[in-house]
C-alpha cells in the first residue's frame, strides 16, 4: 500500500494543476502557479525569489512526500578534535545544479535505504554520525539511550548523536543524513553567491566574469571559491557600504555578520524591503536553526513602518530568526537571535555590488 501511494503522489507531481477549468488558463501547469512573480511581480524580487527556489526540491521518500532543501556544508565545519580536514561536496561553493544530482545518487543509495530502514523499525535508538568517516550506525544500547533523553550529551561535534523513535523519516532526518554522511550543500557565502549570479544573469550580466580579474581568480578556476564572506567585507572596486539605515537597503544587499575577531563571518542576501508593511525578508544559508530551517531558509526582520530611518542595529527591530545549536543537545548558541547577532562584535555592515544597481529585468 505505501508503495502505492508513493507511485501515485509521484504521478501527481508529475500532472497539471487541478485548477478549475474556469480558473485556469489553457495550458497552465503547476509551473505557472510557482512563478514567483504570480507573488513579486516582475521586479528583482522575483528574481532573486527565483533563485532562492532552486535550492529546494519536492521529492517522496520512504512513501512520504517532503520538502528537501539544500543542506548548509562547510570545509573544516565540525574538524576542532580531528587531526585531518573536513572538506565538503564542492568546499560548499557548488550551484545548485552541480549539487542536486549528487543529492538526488545519495537518496537514492543503498545506504540511505537501509537508514530509512532503521528509523522505521518502530524501535527508538541513538543514530550517531561520523562526518570524518561519512558513516553512520544506530545503537539501542540502554544507557546511551537514558543519556540521551536526560544525560550529558554524548556526541562530539565531528560525531552528533541523534535520538529517534523508529516512527519513520522525517525530513529532518533527510537532512541529517545529507549533511553528515553526504557532506554536500552550500555554505553562507556559496548561497549568497548562487543567488546573486543567477540574478544577475536573468538581469543581462555575467558577474563571474565581470568579478574575477579584480577577484584574482586563476585562469579555469571557479569565481564562486573566491567569493567568500572574506571578498564581501573587501575592499574590492565592485562593492559599495550601504549605510544600514533601514530607508537604505534594497533587494540584492549583503548583511555581513561579524565574528569575534571582528571580521565577517557570516552573510546573508536581501529579497525584498516593504515599507509599507514594515518587513524586510532575508535568504541565507547556515545550521544555527531550528531543526526545520537548517540549510537554506528565509527570515524576517520587522519594523515601524513610520520609522524607516533607524538603523539595522536598533534593537528595537523584530529580528524573526532563533538561533539554535545544529543537534539537539549540542552546546546553546551565544546569540538567541540574529538582531543579537548582528549587533554583537561591534556591529555588522550591509555591502552592495555595484553590478546589482540598475538591472533591468
Amino acid at each position: 500500500m505505501r508503495r502505492l501511494t508513493a507511485a501515485l503522489l509521484a504521478a501527481a507531481l508529475a500532472l497539471p494543476f487541478a485548477a478549475p477549468a474556469w480558473a485556469r488558463p489553457p495550458g497552465e501547469t503547476l509551473a505557472y502557479f510557482a512563478d514567483p512573480s504570480r507573488l513579486w511581480g516582475d521586479g528583482i524580487e522575483a528574481v532573486l525569489e527565483e533563485a532562492f527556489r532552486r535550492h529546494f526540491r519536492t521529492r517522496v521518500i520512504a512513501g512520504r512526500v517532503m520538502n528537501v532543501r539544500m543542506p548548509f556544508a562547510m570545509n573544516n565545519e565540525r574538524s576542532v578534535l580531528l587531526g585531518g580536514r573536513l572538506y565538503a561536496v564542492s568546499g560548499g561553493k557548488g550551484s545548485p545544479a552541480a549539487l542536486w544530482p549528487v543529492i538526488d545518487g545519495l537518496l537514492a543509495s543503498p545506504d540511505f535505504a537501509r537508514y530509512a530502514a532503521a528509523l522505521s523499525d518502530g524501535t527508538e535508538q541513538v543514530i550517531i554520525f561520523d562526518l570524518n568517516l561519512r558513516t553512520w550506525e544506530s545503537s539501542r544500547d540502554p544507557g546511551l539511550l537514558a543519556g540521551m533523553r536526560g544525560g550529558p550529551y554524548p556526541g562530539l561535534p565531528h560525531r552528533p548523536h541523534v535520538l529517534v523513535t523508529g516512527g519513520g523519516v522525517s525530513e529532518a532526518d533527510v537532512y541529517n543524513y545529507l549533511h553528515a554522511v553526504g557532506r554536500v550543500g552550500v555554505d553562507c557565502s556559496g548561497f549568497v553567491w548562487n543567488v546573486l549570479v543567477h540574478t544577475a544573469r536573468r538581469g543581462g550580466v555575467d558577474l563571474a566574469r565581470l568579478l574575477a580579474p579584480s577577484m584574482g581568480v586563476p585562469p579555469g578556476r571557479d569565481p564562486a571559491w573566491y567569493a567568500g564572506t572574506v571578498f564581501f567585507n573587501s575592499a574590492n572596486p565592485h562593492l559599495s557600504a550601504v549605510s544600514y539605515s533601514l530607508a537604505n537597503l534594497r533587494p540584492a544587499d549583503v548583511i555581513l555578520f561579524r565574528g569575534p575577531d571582528g571580521r565577517p563571518a557570516h552573510s546573508a542576501v536581501i529579497q525584498s524591503v516593504d515599507f509599507e508593511r514594515g518587513v524586510i525578508r532575508y535568504l541565507q544559508s547556515t545550521d544555527m536553526a531550528g531543526s526545520g530551517e537548517r540549510g537554506v531558509h528565509d527570515s524576517f526582520i520587522r519594523f515601524d513602518p513610520a520609522r524607516p530611518y533607524v538603523a539595522l542595529s536598533y534593537p528595537g527591530l523584530d529580528w524573526s530568526k532563533r538561533r539554535y545549536a545544529p543537534f539537539p543537545g549540542e552546546p546553546e548558541c551565544p546569540f538567541g537571535d540574529d538582531g543579537s547577532r548582528f549587533r554583537a562584535f561591534g556591529g555588522g555592515r550591509v555591502v552592495r555590488l555595484r553590478a546589482m544597481e540598475g538591472l533591468r529585468f
